[in-house]
């Protein structure tokens, strides 16, 4: 599988960059799948005194809620991103906001600011809002997926990751 994150400040444009690219790689007839770094510290699927978080709190190691239409795995800690993409069998994996993790990187940004204060010597492209202002920012491309989704995940395709869950992490 390949895979590269998306990342940049809220209302920077990453989930529509990313909803582009998935539309794009499923075109080119790539399978897509995505994990969702979520930085709010009062996130949780699992809410106090919900059957769920009795069953954990009763001490059962992994906990799953199927659904009629979905089925969430909730673990007890926050797992390393190699141990989440072992579930995964995708052709790509794109990491929305994970910024912790070696991988080629597309900023989004709403301006220049955004840009200094975010940048990863891993960052291939810009894209999001900035990329409505700028062709480029020094070296780097700045590519709408609104309007030249080809050229961004033409992009995407040289430069995503090659990964397996046999590497070294």
């Amino acid at each position: 599988m390949k895979i590269f994150s998306v990342y940049g400040y809220s209302l920077s444009g990453k989930t529509t960059t990313i909803e582009y690219l998935i539309k794009e790689l499923n075109r080119r007839n790539y399978s897509v799948g995505t994990i969702k770094d979520i930085h709010y510290e009062e996130f949780a699927i699992d809410t106090v005194g919900s059957n769920t978080d009795r069953h954990r709190k009763a001490g059962a190691e992994l906990v799953t809620a199927r659904g009629l239409y979905e089925t969430d795995i909730l673990f007890k800690e926050r797992l390393p991103i190699p141990e989440i993409l072992k579930f995964y069998t995708q052709d790509y994996v794109i990491l929305e906001g994970v910024t912790d993790f070696d991988v080629p990187k597309i900023l989004c940004a709403s301006n220049i600011e955004d840009i200094k204060k975010r940048m990863d010597p891993r960052v291939f492209v810009l894209s999001g809002i900035i990329s409505n202002e700028l062709s480029s920012y020094e070296k780097l491309p700045a590519i709408s997926a609104i309007s030249d989704i080809e050229k961004l995940t033409d992009l995407v395709e040289k430069i995503a990751k090659d990964w397996s869950p046999y590497d070294k992490y």
